[in-house]
């Protein structure tokens, strides 16, 4: 995901959010960013469907699995906007694994 739309979901949408490179994690794996997430107890949002594996065999973080395809930034920035309530609601109700379509 862009950095982008951390800066959007701290800015815009009032909530905490780092980029990976932001953590210094730009180069760690697909299982390292899923262990990271599971130590901090972090809600990990990204396009690749590895993690939906990851998850399946260790649902032990959150995830938000973003199925817009390829878009522009400010595309994605407007779904995040308009599925925002959704989505809280959802981890109100400790959903782990969540869509957005």
């Amino acid at each position: 995901m862009p950095p982008a739309l951390a800066r959007f979901i701290q800015s815009d949408l009032g909530a905490e959010a780092a980029h990976v490179a932001d953590m210094n994690l730009e180069e760690a794996s697909d299982t390292e960013l899923w262990d990271y997430a599971s130590r901090t107890d972090s809600i990990l949002i990204s396009k690749d469907e590895d993690f939906v594996k990851l998850f399946l065999r260790a649902p032990t973080a959150c995830f938000v699995w973003v199925r817009v395809g390829n878009c522009r930034r400010a595309f994605l920035l407007e779904v995040f906007r308009r599925m925002w309530p959704k989505l809280i609601s959802q981890l109100e109700r400790n959903d782990r694994f969540i869509e957005i379509r």
